[in-house]
């Protein structure tokens, strides 16, 4: 529970009315109950906040002078809301210790306040940053580095060689640090040689991972994943892939082998990248895009569409085209 006015000063915002008012939560407008706080990001919708539970309201500049309730008045109210979500912390608290049903090998390192649940295996050598909670059923192989403030959720396994950086959030099922997927072929037999799969695992800092999403090791070097990068649920990442800072990866999208993603990137559902593309600074790859191997994508702030990838303006401009067509041939049929 947090004082209005604390979060007030914590998001940056102007407080209008009571500042002694209890926040115990976040919710919607329709769900609020009396402690809860709520956000408006549209002039429409602020009629519904004032007359819902809530104990106050988040929003842009348009409510000043409107107020029923206290107000939080900030410049981008949904980052606001998220800012205080932030503040509020998580509902869920962790005991420091570690179960009785655990097994932590003698040469672990465990900084102060770790919490460490039922049916985890901490292997040798592993070294865990303070209060960073090691979530039930996760595994975490020989060598495996966890920097402060993480959270593996459950069932997270994580191979050697793997580094996570602090405040990293794995959710559960997901699996770093796996083999990559090389194989070379044997022209005398028609088999595969698997090519050796020793690199590493870097994940940078305040990186949160999906649950069941996969990220592979490198084969000889690093796959890296930078600082502030969101991978949603069931994504893949090939090995020796480098993935840039305050990336967006959203559900079913797998990059293959050697993937380069610049920063500040964006990714909808179930894209595909093929072997060594890049993707440069501010791309945005709407759903189900393809990207052929080899291909850069170049364009901040420029939306590509379709497989293979182009700007949206081009692959809309084919589709009115091939509709057209379509059309023409219909007619000409019914004649």
């Amino acid at each position: 529970m947090k004082k209005l006015k604390e979060i007030a000063d914590f998001i940056q915002a102007r407080l209008v009315g009571d500042e002694s008012v209890d926040i115990e939560g976040l919710a919607s407008i329709r769900s609020a109950s009396p402690g809860d706080l709520v956000f408006v990001g549209e002039e429409k919708h602020l009629e519904a906040a004032l007359h819902s539970k809530a104990a106050a309201v988040i929003a842009g500049d348009f409510a000043a002078g409107k107020s029923s309730k206290p107000l939080l008045i900030a410049q981008h109210p949904r980052l606001a809301f998220a800012r205080a979500g932030r503040l509020l912390g998580r509902t869920e608290q962790f005991e420091p210790g570690i179960h009785s049903n655990a097994v932590v090998h003698s040469s672990a390192k465990l900084g102060p306040g770790v919490s460490i649940e039922a049916l985890v295996i901490i292997r040798e050598s592993v070294i865990i940053g303070a209060r960073t909670h090691i979530g039930p059923g996760c595994c975490l192989q020989p060598g495996v580095v966890i920097g402060d403030d993480c959270h593996l959720v459950a069932n997270v396994t994580i191979y050697s060689g793997a580094r996570l950086g602090n405040r990293v959030i794995v959710h559960a099922g997901a699996v770093l640090g796996s083999d990559g997927f090389g194989y070379v072929p044997d022209p005398a037999t028609g088999g595969y040689e698997k090519f050796p799969q020793i690199g590493t695992l870097e994940i940078e800092d305040d990186v949160e991972i999906g649950a069941n999403s996969t990220i592979d090791r490198g084969a000889l070097d690093a796959t890296r994943i930078r600082r502030g990068t969101k991978i949603d649920n069931l994504v893949h990442i090939g090995h020796n892939c480098e993935v840039g800072e305050d990336v967006v990866i959203a559900a079913q999208t797998g990059l293959s082998g050697s993937v380069i993603v610049e920063d500040d990137v964006i990714m909808g559902g179930q894209v595909g990248i093929g072997d060594h593309a890049r993707i440069e600074s501010g791309a945005i790859l709407g759903a189900q895009t393809g990207v052929p191997s080899n291909k850069v994508i170049r364009g901040k702030g420029v939306v590509f569409w379709g497989t293979p990838a182009r700007p949206i303006r081009e692959y809309l401009k084919e589709l009115a085209i091939l509709a057209q067509l379509a059309k023409k041939r219909s007619q000409g049929s019914a004649r």
